[in-house]
């Protein structure tokens, strides 16, 4: 079996080669589906799970319990509020959080006590919380500031960097995909919503021009002399540069996704730790997207978009003139 590194090297010098710009109608049909299921799932879902920071609430936290199990805490606030539903999340070792709708001076109490005596921890180990939703307005309000922000100013410093428009278009398109498809997999994962996940969806926003910046850049290395090149069309160098950048790639993302994963398989789902969850779940799903976004969706539609240029048109022509020419020579040769 061939290493991994022969195998890099196969793809760099076009020995080995994947059709990534060819078959571009098939990932953007697919990415055409992604993309309508990511935005159907929380409208049929009934939105997303948005935490108390945004919905407001009242909130217990309960110190040095000897047992962590979240159904003991949700059956206390039943028992002693019928028909209120409680999120019970294991916080830390020793710590359980407990999040209800807003509650009375004298629900809050009955449901301290209940806590008190289903974890069997004295008054002094239960705090209680209010939580408005302003809070959470102003963090969502914010946040869409700076992504809209980001992508203005990503825009125009890609079109300035690669000194053509259509790179950032492109980049800007497969952007936005990989925030839809992430927030449509958070959706359907049912996790909370928290300041923490807003978080992790903007760190993405970096990690995904990263990684498109990469391979256009190589894009642009490879076409720096399209017009007066005859021996691959324009779409040809594009997706040579793509398998070239392929192994770099797939490096990028394992490097970057397996301490994600740790954080969210081991920190969060095994020692409970909410905020870690919400935000290594938002990075976990966008760093993996943002490596398929720019190999299907932002590098196949750059080439689409500069294709059928006047020049690039001529130069295509041309190679196929050329390799018309070398294919009866090459079978007199045989």
């Amino acid at each position: 079996m061939k290493s991994f590194a022969t195998f890099g090297n196969e793809l760099y010098t076009g020995e080995r080669s994947y059709e990534f710009i060819g078959k571009r109608k098939i990932w953007f049909s697919i990415t055409g589906v992604l993309v309508v299921l990511s935005i159907l799932i929380p409208i049929l879902g009934g939105g997303f799970n948005f935490g108390i920071e945004f919905r407001g609430g009242s909130q217990f936290t309960v110190s040095a319990v000897t047992h962590t199990d979240v159904t003991i805490g949700e059956k206390a606030v039943a028992e002693a509020i019928p028909g209120t539903a409680a999120v019970v999340t294991n916080i830390a070792a020793d710590t359980m959080q407990v999040q209800t709708d807003k509650l009375t001076d004298d629900q809050t109490i009955a449901v301290k006590d209940a806590l008190k005596t289903a974890y069997g921890v004295s008054e002094d180990e239960i705090t209680s919380t209010f939580v408005g939703p302003t809070w959470g307005q102003d963090v969502s309000r914010q946040a869409v500031i700076g992504f809209f922000v980001f992508v203005l100013l990503a825009t125009v410093l890609m079109a300035l960097y690669f000194r053509t428009w259509r790179m950032s278009i492109a980049a800007i398109v497969g952007l936005l995909v990989v925030m839809v498809v992430t927030a449509g997999v958070y959706a359907a994962s049912g996790f909370e919503v928290t300041p923490s996940a807003i978080i992790g969806f903007l760190t993405i926003l970096s990690y995904s021009l990263y990684d498109t910046v990469v391979v256009f850049d190589k894009i642009r290395e490879n076409t720096a002399d399209i017009d007066k090149s005859v021996r691959r069309t324009f779409a040809e160098e594009v997706n040579l540069a793509v398998n070239q950048t392929l192994v770099r790639s797939i490096n990028t993302m394992m490097v970057a996704v397996l301490p994600v994963g740790s954080i969210l398989f081991i920190g969060a789902l095994l020692l409970g730790a909410g905020t870690l969850r919400d935000l290594s779940l938002a990075l976990f799903i966008g760093i993996i997207v943002s490596t398929f976004s720019t190999i299907f969706v932002a590098a196949p539609l750059y080439s689409l978009l500069r294709e059928h240029e006047p020049d690039l048109v001529k130069q295509a022509k041309k190679v196929q003139q050329r390799r018309a020419v070398e294919a009866p020579e090459t079978v007199d040769a045989g």
